[in-house]
């Protein structure tokens, strides 16, 4: 458990009965802030209502995990009148509810779930009206949501909300009992949904008057009087000073710029302008001192604000309707403008679904379109304040799933806490430090956007580990030189200011290490900056906390004893530096696993300088990995007390990562707020056999050739005896005895058993050289890259490898070669062999179809050979080796696949993804993970998260489906 308050500050009971009736409510939701409206909601129906009073018993979803929550809750719900739910879609909490629930539903007088699992909707009981068979009703309402959402394409919740504003009107004049109960459920969502106490104590005596006190004799013959609901708009804009909700950006915009209250520099048109996105329920709730605190420090700092909202869980739609320059995009072929700089969503949730089903194609779009940073952060939601402070572990790992992993999937970054929960009232509670740096990095990213590129200064950091063995520059299957230096000429291209840029990449890493065997203490590491202790401390708040593990500055790491030195070069407006050692490389897991654990001195200098002396506008880490992102501090969930966060300080984090390393991704994203770029990890190719190992490949293929003269036998005590020379009869069970006291199939079994051996040290893949950032990939790459790819059968696209269908050609199964392969069967070792070879000769067609005068894909076009008159160059390899059988239309699936695969590896977009970024865009999210197994990692460049939607379900799951 990560929260341990109690369900009874939920709990309020009528100060005196007084001989009224005592109606009984239960509700459980996901978020808290409907706990006060309902609190002061029930308060006045106890002090006003002379004739019942209402105790209310109330739970957050995430409490009934606690043992005694869920028995008090049972327990509740055995004596209640009236249940209430809402947002209940974490599968496990909501069997507990409907396993406590379901029991009692039908001796309940009135039982309201707002959108919720179906499980959880099938509680739905009002009168006569029932979601018991939801998904398969032939009801009106079923059939009016199928209706609306077939013809206008919208979700579940849209569908919901369209009848919350349509279907009241409609039955109130019809006189079926069912009918006026179907329109008391759609009253039911307006009063939630408008949330306000008033909406809400207005439901509650809707539902006392319908549905406890249907006979008017049990309240001494007066019936209950209630209001109907203040409706408010689904979407719209708020301002905390603003009369109105407004529901048009250029009434919105006019308001604004007509404030007595707000500086001349606001109303300037370019001002930065920063677009909130928020839950409308906190606002009717009156649950918003996050919200207003957000504003006035954007306001504060010298932002323009535009917060928008919605009332159901589909924020792309204020997203779309308020973020554009009104009267723009209205010509033919011309796109809006956008009125943001940078959009930052309050909410904590996917952009589209919230908690419930998310929509990332429709939210990635709707982004995209916008083309502006999106950061998404976190109100605490299952933790009160104090626990999440006093947590070394940060977040609740529920939280964790909804509001960050989620919400990167639509390409959110940035997940930085935004306010606290008071566990008595549930309100949110503004934490002041946490928007201090939520504004200043929100108007960094704007600032990326409205500054001229010529005036922007860009920190590239690299590198070094071990330090003692001058690895300068070192970084997970990446030519960082290389890539920086291509990095540097698309800056100097695009109108960056960058001097002095070196004649080559060797000469750009000579420029910054003057020796590439460099000691990391050597003087021979450029020194960039010396920074007095007098000016480290006045510039880093957080400097005494550092004393504790390494003593006064400036300590004797990055330091000539005096000055605490800045290791790196300037060309211009880049700064190339070197990451500080993190200091513990004795005892690594130190940093990781210990409290008094913290980054030294000379670590806390480099990104000092960066932010507060040289001012850098955006920092570039290259390659994976360094050590911000591993510094002490909370898990998930950052703090101000947390390393990582005091060293990025406000700088905006560009963070090139390796695609196939999601998980490290997710960390620095998620603990040094890094945008992590992907760049391709090299192919692997087979190792080869070399030395010994190549000769005893030749031993057997004499063997082969002839076993059945006498020359079988010596050639066998040959391969035997040279196996012992290399070392693999620790591999392979080798007899003592003569291969002359062996039958035939003893010695085929032995020189197949060796054979497969070989084969497998010969086709472990090792990576071909090292990735360079924005180089298209050779001939040799791309045929590694797709001989990997055409080898697996991919059921979920039902495409067989090429293994599979050469061997269906020749009338075996692949499945039992690969058995005999492993038994060391000569025949079949050999088979795999010459299979093998086909499948590359195949693909190695296809890619030299492709290539460039340089040698190089750098583009993929669609070639029809049968228009030239010719075969499928494929088609003609795999004839050549005889495997005639093998036809066009069995090969076309899986070549138009690698076609699209290999269209993905050329149109990588590593460099175009940076000036994008560089520019404050947005960057289109994708999966990490190896492009061998899930090409949709490719193109390269994309903004990693680790979660696949896309690798779910599974092959297991498709195929279980298809026998059902």
């Amino acid at each position: 458990m990560f929260t341990h308050v109690k369900s009874n500050i939920r709990h309020i009971t009528p100060d005196a009965v007084n001989g009224r009736y005592l109606l009984k409510v239960v509700y459980v939701v996901l978020e808290p802030q409907y706990q006060s409206a309902l609190s002061a909601a029930v308060s006045s129906i106890n002090q006003n209502q002379s004739d019942f009073a209402i105790e209310i018993s109330g739970y957050l979803i995430e409490e009934l995990r606690d043992q005694e929550n869920y028995e008090n809750f049972k327990r509740d719900i055995a004596q209640a009148n009236i249940f209430l739910a809402s947002l209940i879609f974490i599968e496990d909490l909501a069997d507990k509810v409907v396993e406590a629930v379901k029991p009692y539903r039908n001796r309940l007088d009135a039982a309201v779930v707002f959108p919720s699992m179906p499980k959880v909707m099938r509680l739905n009981k009002l009168g006569s009206f029932s979601m018991a068979q939801i998904g398969q009703s032939k009801s009106a309402i079923a059939q009016f949501m199928r209706k609306r959402k077939e013809k206008s394409g919208s979700s579940f919740q849209d569908s919901m909300l369209k009848m919350v504003q349509t279907l009241p009107k409609i039955l109130k004049y019809m006189p079926l009992d069912k009918a006026q109960d179907a329109r008391n459920f759609m009253l039911s969502f307006q009063y939630w949904l408008g949330g306000s106490a008033d909406n809400l104590e207005n439901f509650l005596l809707m539902l006392a008057d319908k549905y406890v006190f249907k006979d008017e004799q049990q309240l001494k013959g007066t019936s209950v009087q209630f209001k109907d609901p203040i409706v408010y708009p689904d979407m719209g804009i708020w301002h905390p000073l603003a009369p109105k909700m407004f529901e048009d950006i250029q009434e919105y915009l006019d308001w604004y710029n007509s404030r007595w209250d707000i500086s001349s520099s606001l109303q300037d048109p370019l001002a930065p302008c920063v677009g909130l996105v928020l839950q409308r329920t906190h606002l009717v709730t009156g649950d918003d001192a996050h919200y207003v605190a957000m504003v006035q420090e954007l306001e504060a700092m010298g932002a323009k604000v535009v917060p928008v909202f919605a009332g159901g869980l589909d924020f792309s739609k204020p997203v779309d309707a308020y973020f554009y320059q009104p009267g723009t995009g209205n010509g033919k072929n011309q796109s809006p403008a956008a009125l943001v700089d940078t959009v930052v969503s309050l909410t904590g949730f996917a952009l589209v679904g919230g908690p419930a089903r998310q929509d990332h194609p429709k939210a990635i779009a709707s982004l995209r379109r916008l083309n502006r940073p999106y950061m998404v952060t976190l109100p605490l939601v299952f933790q009160t304040t104090q626990e999440w402070e006093n947590s070394d572990l940060g977040l609740h790992p529920i939280q964790v799933a909804l509001q960050i992993a989620i919400p990167e999937l639509d390409g959110a970054i940035e997940p930085i806490i935004l306010s606290g929960r008071d566990g008595t009232t549930g309100k949110s509670i503004a934490l002041q430090d946490r928007i201090e740096a939520v504004a200043k990095r929100a108007l960094k990213w704007a600032s990326l956007r409205r500054k001229p590129k010529l005036v922007k200064k860009i920190a590239i950091t690299v590198f070094s580990f071990p330090p003692d063995k001058g690895n300068v520059g070192t970084a997970a299957y990446l030519d960082v030189f290389g890539s920086i230096y291509k990095v540097m000429e698309a800056l100097k291209n695009n109108g960056y200011e960058v001097n002095d840029l070196p004649e080559s990449a060797e000469a750009l890493m000579q420029a910054v290490i003057h020796d590439a065997q460099a000691q990391y203490s050597s003087p021979e590491l450029n020194i960039a900056y010396r920074m007095s202790v007098i000016e480290y401390e006045r510039l880093t708040p957080y400097y005494p906390r550092l004393e504790k593990s390494w003593g006064t500055a400036p300590g004797n790491l990055n330091s000539d004893g005096q000055n605490l030195l800045i290791y790196g070069k300037h060309f211009g407006n880049v700064f190339i530096g070197v990451q500080p050692t993190f200091g513990y490389e004795g005892d690594p897991m130190r940093l990781l696993f210990s409290r008094s654990a913290s980054p030294h001195h000379g670590f806390a200098a480099y990104y000092t300088y960066l932010e507060q002396v040289w001012q850098a506008d955006v920092v570039l880490h290259f390659g994976t990995h360094g050590s911000l992102e591993f510094m002490p501090g909370k898990q998930m969930g950052m703090s101000g007390n947390c390393y990582p966060d005091n060293l990025i300080g406000s700088i905006p984090n560009l963070y090139y990562y390796a695609a196939n390393n999601p998980s490290e991704a997710t960390i620095a994203k998620r603990r040094s707020y890094a945008e992590t770029i992907s760049y391709l990890t090299p192919p692997a190719e087979n190792a080869g056999l070399y030395k010994g190992l190549k000769e005893l490949s030749e031993l057997i293929g004499s063997y082969q050739t002839l076993k059945d003269t006498g020359r079988g036998v010596p050639i066998v005590n040959t391969i035997m005896d040279k196996c012992r020379l290399v070392n693999l009869e620790q591999d392979i069970a080798l007899p003592e005895k003569d291969a002359k006291e062996m039958t035939g199939e003893e010695r085929d079994n032995i020189v197949g058993q060796v054979y497969r051996r070989l084969m497998e040290i010969e086709s472990r893949l090792l990576p071909c050289g090292l990735h360079v950032i924005g180089k298209p990939p050779s001939s040799e790459e791309a045929i590694a890259t797709l001989v990997n790819i055409a080898n697996l059968d991919r059921t979920e696209e039902e495409i067989q490898g090429l293994p599979r269908i050469i061997a269906n050609s020749i009338g075996r199964d692949i499945d039992e070669i690969y058995r005999n392969n492993d038994q060391g069967i000569l025949a079949d070792v050999q088979l795999l062999q010459d299979i093998n070879q086909g499948t590359s000769a195949a693909v190695t067609a296809l890619v030299q179809a492709q290539v460039d005068a340089d040698g190089r894909v750098s583009k993929v076009s669609k070639l029809n050979f049968l228009n030239m008159g010719k075969k499928e160059p494929w088609i003609e390899a795999l004839h050549n080796l005889d495997y005639t059988k093998v036809t066009t239309e069995a090969l076309k699936p899986l070549f138009e696949y690698l076609e699209y695969c290999l269209q993905q590896i050329v149109a990588d977009n590593e460099l175009g993804a940076i000036l994008q970024a560089l520019e404050g865009q947005y960057i289109l999210p994708g999966p990490g993970g190896d492009p061998i197994r899930n090409p949709d990692v490719l193109p390269t460049g994309k903004n990693i998260h680790a979660l696949d939607p896309q690798s779910i379900p599974t092959m297991a799951a498709v195929r279980s489906a298809k026998i059902v």
